[in-house]
């Protein structure tokens, strides 16, 4: 008889996971949650990245309370079966909670294997496709003009692609400054103003560089099918997340509202809320978030589901996501044929040294380690030197409210 919930099969081997720890450090700012998973073999263990700057205790108590113990004993070499137990192991499955503590063993395992076999993640994952993944950068601004410079900035620096956000005067604009109204929202006021900005940057910019927005979910069904007409003449590369994910079923009239790509989902916690969107064929770009969708095993099947349909990838990548989250996303670009662009966060100098090989961009491609697994370690002393914040003090940014008072989407 084998032990209950135990693979009913000899694994051989000998290798077992025999502990697994959490740790909780702010290096970049915003709090990262990595995940340790160690083994009986000396030197080889796998590290993950729970990220979720928002819900960061409930996640690692999943995963120190409930995920991490299911783990002891057991072989790392059997990834699919050790995600579908862990994921069956809660009768209520899924939510961002599960998944970010999930996700974060899952490619704790890929690691494991990758480093088992001596050989790099993305190797394991069918190989290259490409030499590296072209990246995207971040810029902002009071207005099109200092937006165009610093998109000026940043293609003589070797992007070729650029996110641009535009402050909004008297509005606290996603990624482009509080317009002096800290924690307010007028979605009246963006329509005005950003898609004649973006056309100006447009403009000033020329058509050599890729151009990107992030409308952030702010919008109502009506309102995003008159931003998607409005910003046709800025040729953005994609218009990010104009609907929220509860309101995805509206898709089809943003296609039919205009020409201008579109990509979804980072906030999606199920790989399933995409069918949908792929099987309508109403987006360009997945917006994959590794560690909320439960790790590489799931996000794998969606990129090759991608493929089928057409649709491209564009894997969440901004800072909240660890330089070991970037690395598994990194593996996961390279192999995959349907590929379009990686997000990337400029990480500062003691995320470098928390994270000895972090992948950083060079003239706008990120370039997957060599190195056996992800190729990214973990310094838990210089991780220490960077306690994370209180909880609740990263929700801030989150807390909106529209000029009439109302809670509102971040």
């Amino acid at each position: 008889m084998f032990p209950l919930a135990a693979a009913p099969w000899d694994t051989g081997g000998g290798t077992r996971i025999t502990q697994v720890r959490t740790f909780l450090c702010a290096p970049q700012g915003c709090p990262y949650l990595i995940v340790r998973v160690e083994t009986n073999q000396p030197g080889l263990y796998g590290l993950g990245c729970a990220s979720d700057p928002q819900r960061t205790l409930a996640v690692r108590a999943v995963v120190d309370g409930y995920l991490g113990p299911l783990l002891l004993g057991r072989d790392p070499a059997d990834v699919e079966d050790l995600h579908r137990l862990l994921l069956n192991s809660g009768y209520w499955r899924g939510g961002s909670i599960a998944g970010n503590a999930l996700g974060a063993l899952d490619v704790a395992l890929w690691d494991i294997k990758g480093k088992a076999a001596g050989l790099p993640l993305y190797s394991l994952l069918g190989g290259r496709a490409r030499h590296g993944a072209e990246a995207y950068t971040h810029v902002d601004g009071a207005d099109p003009g200092q937006v165009a410079e610093r998109v000026a900035a940043a293609v003589e620096a070797g992007w070729r692609h650029v996110r641009v956000q535009v402050a909004v005067p008297g509005v606290d604009t996603y990624g482009a400054g509080d317009g002096g109204r800290r924690g307010v929202w007028d979605s009246l006021a963006y329509l005005r103003h950003v898609p004649p900005a973006l056309a100006e940057v447009r403009r000033r910019v020329g058509d050599d560089v890729q151009l990107l927005h992030d409308a952030h979910e702010r919008l109502t069904p009506s309102q995003a099918r008159e931003l998607v007409a409005a910003v046709a003449d800025a040729g953005l590369y994609f218009l990010e997340d104009a609907l929220a994910p509860e309101d995805s079923a509206h898709f089809g009239q943003l296609r039919a509202a205009g020409p201008v790509p579109l990509a979804m989902g980072e906030l999606f916690d199920d790989v399933s809320r995409f069918l949908p969107l792929l099987q309508a064929r109403v987006i360009d770009f997945a917006r994959v978030r590794i560690p909320t969708l439960g790790g590489l095993t799931p996000a794998r099947k969606l990129v090759a589901a991608c493929e089928l349909f057409g649709v491209r990838t564009a894997p969440h990548g901004p800072g909240d996501v660890s330089p070991v989250g970037q690395a598994a996303n990194v593996a996961l670009d390279v192999s995959s044929p349907a590929f379009g662009v990686q997000e990337a966060a400029a990480f500062r100098e003691a995320t470098l040294e928390v994270f000895p090989g972090t992948p950083v961009p060079v003239r706008g491609v990120l370039y997957p380690s060599e190195a056996p697994g992800l190729g990214v370690d973990f310094d838990e002393a210089a991780a220490r030197r960077h306690p994370a914040p209180p909880p609740l003090e990263h929700d801030r940014w989150a807390l909106l409210r529209g000029v009439d008072g109302a809670a509102h989407r971040p």
